[in-house]
């Protein structure tokens, strides 16, 4: 696929996602957005694409959003045209128009099916840390900065980051992140959790492409793509029996496939597994188990 703003490899099963404007610090602006969705799209449809892995071309991860507009740089009605309006002359907020383009690429990346591993080599500010936070496993290199700066511009964190954030480090370090807008270094991340390794830069792909390998290698593609939907679901969920529900359901018609019967036969035989099913054919018939929800 030909792309301006994002290059888009795959070698041994990993798909490699990089941010490619260097000289912008891969600042995220539309075409950005519309090029990761169509990425995340490829992928889930792709049985050779295993993992993800994420990181930023040149110096930086992601400078946050593209700032060339300047001062209507956050102003959609200036840049998109008046939003819609309520008879009574509020703002329609279920116009597509009032949506946000981080929130529409971290919601897409929720609903993916193959594990996603954020490689974040530079400075990665506003949308350049919200988007890794839909991601599953953030690993930094040394030279990795981070900044919820948005109090500092004005306005609020995005990308439904307010739901992610807290979840992944608590409460308090999320808000004194985002009350703060300060910029931090990498063992800053590492302590608060936002970041599970900090490597040296040279160790940084490297790293990130061993854990892929590993996934990639050893494990069943359709137990993995229900994993991490059950995970991350369950976050929002009110009580651990819906955890419960989705579990029997798992365990009897995964118990039922041949992945299982590979799997326990190949631990048994101590050689390693063939799994066969595939995330695009053989998802079992009680996923999704959720249903949907609109933008309105």
């Amino acid at each position: 696929m030909a792309h301006e703003t994002i290059k888009y490899e795959v070698a041994e099963q990993i798909l490699t996602i990089t941010l490619n404007r260097p000289d912008k610090l891969n600042a995220f602006n539309a075409t950005m957005q519309r090029e990761m969705i169509e990425a995340f799209d490829a992928a889930d449809r792709d049985d050779n694409v295993r993992a993800i892995i994420v990181t930023g071309a040149g110096r930086g991860f992601c400078a946050g959003a593209d700032l060339s507009s300047g001062a209507d740089t956050f102003d959609r009605d200036a840049r998109r045209g008046p939003v819609k309006r309520l008879p009574s002359g509020t703002v329609d907020y279920s116009d597509p128009n009032a949506r946000e383009g981080g929130g529409q690429l971290t919601l897409r990346i929720f609903k993916c099916l193959k594990p996603v591993i954020a490689a974040v080599n530079g400075p990665a500010v506003g949308i350049g840390v919200t988007m890794q936070l839909a991601m599953d496993i953030r690993i930094a290199s040394d030279a990795a900065r981070f900044g919820f700066v948005f109090s500092q511009r004005g306005i609020v964190p995005e990308a439904a980051s307010s739901w992610f954030l807290p979840r992944i480090v608590g409460i308090s370090q999320a808000l004194e992140w985002c009350y703060t807008g300060r910029v931090f270094a990498a063992q800053e991340a590492l302590a608060g959790r936002l970041v599970s390794k900090v490597v040296p830069a040279d160790e940084l792909l490297p790293t990130a492409r061993a854990l892929a390998r590993e996934i990639a290698a050893k494990t069943a593609p359709v137990s993995v793509a229900l994993i991490r939907q059950m995970m991350w679901r369950m976050l929002g969920a009110d009580d651990p029996m819906e955890a419960h529900k989705v579990d029997s359901r798992g365990i009897y018609a995964r118990g039922r496939s041949d992945d299982v019967k590979e799997g326990v036969v190949s631990f048994l035989e101590k050689r390693p597994a063939e799994f066969k099913d595939k995330v695009s054919a053989d998802m079992p018939d009680y996923f999704p188990w959720w249903e949907e929800r609109e933008y309105r």
